[in-house]
C-alpha cells in the first residue's frame, strides 16, 4: 500500500469537510472501500467489526476503529492527519460511540458501498436521520484527478499495456480460455498490480459477451478473442483496456465492423475536451455506428471513470450532461456483438486543459495471431 503524500493529501480531509457542509449534511460516514481510501489514505479491511471515518459539518472528524485494526491504521497515511482515533473492543458497541459523539444529525451521508449490517445499525442508532449517499458528497472530488492521481493512473494504464503485448505468445488454438486467462492473470502480478481484478477471455461466441470472463471453450482457429483485462497497482489506482485479437485469421464478416469500431473509438476519443458533455462522447462514438447500421450490436455505454475503482464516474453515456473538466479519467470502449463474434477497443484517457492524452498505447489495430 503507497503512502505517496502526493495521492493522499492530508488537505484533502478539509475538503471533503467543507462539501459535507455546502451540501447541508450533518455528518459522513465512511465505512472500508473506496471513499474512505480517497479521503484519508486508509485501505482498511472491510470486516464485520465497523472501522467508520465521522466528518460532521461543524465538529472535528475522527476514527472509529476495532481494537486490534488500531495499529494498522496509525501506520495508514490516515495516522497523518491528525485525526482522533477511537479503538473499541469486543464488548463495546461502536454504533453508539458514534452517535454519542455526532449527537441527532438530521442527515447523514454513508458510504455507497457500506454494508447492509453496518446500515441498518447506523439507522438503529440515529433513528431521527435522513440517509444519502456519500457519493452526493465525495464523488465530484473524486472525479477530478490530481496530476499525481493521473501519474499512478498512467503508471498502471502503461503496466497493462505490457500485459496486452504479450497476449498473442499465449493466445493459440487448442487452448483453452482458462489456460490463457491464467497466464494472463500472473503477467498481470508480474507487471506490478498487487491484484488481478478481471480478466476476460472472450472466444468465439463469447466474445459477444462483453462480461463473459474465461471458461473451458477450447480457441480454434478463425476465432475472434476479446481480451479485457485490469487490476489495481499498489498506488490503489486501477487498470483497464480491452484488445481484440484473432487466431489465425478473422471471420469473413469480422473485418467490416471491425473497421467501424475502429473510427467509432478514435471519434470519441478525439471529442474528448473541456466543456464537452460525457453524453456527447458516447454520442460521437454511438452516431458512427449507428450510421454503419450496427447500432443494435452496441450494447453498452462508451464508457466509465476510473480510479480507485475500476468504475466510477464520470459514466460516458447518454443522459448524462456532466461537462467534463481537466483531470477528469475514464474509459472510451465501444463494442459491437453480432452473435457469432464480437469485438471491443478501450483505452483510459484524461480530459486535459487543452484535449485528451490517451493512458493506454497499444495498437488499436486487429492483431492476428
Amino acid at each position: 500500500m503507497t503512502t505517496d503524500p502526493a495521492l493522499y493529501p492530508t488537505e484533502r480531509l478539509t475538503r471533503v469537510q467543507e462539501a459535507v457542509r455546502k451540501a447541508g449534511i450533518d455528518v459522513l460516514l465512511l465505512t472500508p472501500g473506496p471513499d474512505l481510501r480517497y479521503v484519508t489514505g486508509y485501505d482498511a479491511k472491510q470486516l464485520e467489526r465497523l472501522t467508520c471515518l465521522a466528518v460532521p459539518a461543524d465538529d472535528d472528524p475522527f476514527l472509529v476503529v476495532p481494537g486490534l485494526e488500531l495499529k494498522a491504521a496509525q501506520a495508514s497515511p490516515a495516522g497523518q492527519l491528525n485525526v482522533d482515533m477511537i479503538p473499541w473492543g469486543e464488548l463495546t458497541d461502536p454504533f453508539a460511540i458514534i452517535a454519542g459523539k455526532v449527537g441527532r444529525p438530521e442527515l447523514v451521508a454513508l458510504s455507497d458501498r457500506m454494508w447492509a449490517l453496518h446500515v441498518l445499525q447506523f439507522a438503529k442508532a440515529l433513528p431521527a436521520a435522513g440517509l444519502r449517499l456519500a457519493s452526493e458528497v465525495v464523488s465530484p472530488l473524486r472525479m477530478r484527478k490530481t496530476p499525481a492521481e493521473v501519474a499512478a493512473l498512467r503508471a498502471a494504464g502503461e503496466a497493462i499495456d505490457r500485459v496486452h503485448a504479450n497476449v498473442p505468445t499465449w493466445l493459440r488454438a487448442g487452448q483453452t480460455e482458462r489456460q490463457v486467462g491464467v497466464k494472463i492473470a500472473e503477467a498481470i502480478f508480474a507487471e506490478g498490480h498487487i491484484s488481478a481484478d478481471f480478466v476476460i477471455v472472450g472466444s468465439g461466441p463469447n466474445a459477444a459477451s462483453p462480461h463473459h470472463e474465461v471458461s473451458d471453450r477450447v480457441i480454434r482457429d478463425g476465432d475472434v478473442v476479446v481480451v479485457d483485462i485490469g487490476g489495481t497497482m499498489p498506488s490503489g489506482y486501477c487498470s483497464d483496456c480491452t484488445r481484440t485479437y484473432a487466431v489465425g485469421g478473422a471471420p469473413d464478416d469480422f473485418a467490416a465492423y471491425y473497421e467501424v469500431l475502429k473510427r467509432a473509438q478514435e471519434a470519441a476519443t478525439v471529442s474528448v475536451r473541456p466543456g464537452v458533455t460525457a453524453e456527447s462522447v458516447d454520442q460521437a462514438a454511438r452516431g458512427i455506428i449507428d450510421g454503419a447500421g450496427y447500432g443494435e450490436w452496441f450494447i453498452h455505454r462508451t464508457g466509465h471513470g476510473i480510479g480507485l475503482e475500476t468504475h466510477e464516474e464520470p459514466y460516458i453515456v447518454e443522459g448524462n450532461a456532466t461537462r467534463l473538466e481537466n483531470g477528469m479519467a475514464f474509459s472510451i470502449e465501444p463494442g459491437i456483438y453480432p452473435g457469432p463474434h464480437g469485438a471491443r477497443i478501450e483505452d483510459i484517457v484524461v480530459c486535459t486543459e487543452t484535449g485528451v492524452q490517451r493512458l493506454n498505447n497499444g495498437p488499436r489495430e486487429l492483431v492476428i495471431v
